[in-house]
């Protein structure tokens, strides 16, 4: 009779490397304890950018999400600048 699961085995160090991963994975999505919304200097600092008219671009081609709770302040979505730093990253060999 077939249980309807199978058993996957793992060297002690691959699975240690799964579970980091899965951790760094549900940080990254739920990050408990930080903030939503960034400032412009945490903005830059986690895109690794100096010049805020690059941050200005990156806002104004939609590739991350921004809100402006006044006219001369804006405030960034950490998860969009962290998905955004996914789409650019490169897998080695």
């Amino acid at each position: 009779m077939k249980s309807g699961f199978e058993v996957v085995c793992l060297e002690t160090e691959a699975f240690y490397a799964l579970v980091k991963e899965v951790v760094d994975k549900l940080k990254t999505e739920f990050k408990a304890g930080e903030d939503i919304w960034i400032d412009t200097e945490e903005a830059m600092r986690l895109l690794g950018i100096a010049s805020k008219t690059t941050l200005q671009g990156l806002r104004d081609e939609g590739k991350i999400r921004f809100t402006a709770p006044t006219p001369k302040i804006f405030l960034y979505d950490r998860v969009s600048i962290r998905k955004y730093l996914d789409k650019k990253a490169r897998n080695t060999f």
